[in-house]
């Protein structure tokens, strides 16, 4: 299965702040849309906007998904984004961990997304009787 990462995607989204990085982060993970986003406080951008070059800090959140979901995903950053254009692209994911890319299908799973997340917060790799891939 993991041989092939044809099928998953990288998701590079800029942030106003940490707020809407980790809203729009925990809605991805929530609904499925993502396996997992990493958030990159730190950012500084400079872009034409509007006729004029603009300085801002932002966050970086990268999101691991999947082809199939990278609509969705678009749509659900626009709906809880502050920025009337954000910066969400995609990128193909050719080659990697095949137990993590493989876990990363998993966890976007369909038959998962009924499945309510809990609130809690853990640090650190998760621990089972099966070795299972550190999020990342």
């Amino acid at each position: 299965m993991g041989d092939d990462p044809g099928d998953l995607r990288v998701a590079y989204i800029t942030c106003n702040d940490l707020s809407e990085a980790e809203r729009i982060g925990r809605a991805l993970v929530g609904e499925r849309l993502a396996a997992c986003v990493n958030l990159l406080p730190g950012l500084r951008s400079m872009y034409w906007w509007q006729g004029r070059i603009e300085e801002t800090p932002e966050i970086i959140l990268i999101a691991k998904t999947s082809a199939a979901n990278v609509d969705a995903v678009v749509a659900r950053v626009k709906s809880l984004h502050s920025y009337s254009t954000p910066c969400v692209v995609f990128l193909p994911i050719v080659g990697g961990n095949p137990p993590f890319l493989d876990w990363l299908r998993s966890e976007m799973d369909p038959a998962k997304a009924t499945a309510k997340a809990t609130a809690s917060v853990k640090r650190g790799p998760p621990t089972a009787t099966i070795p299972a891939p550190p999020p990342g």
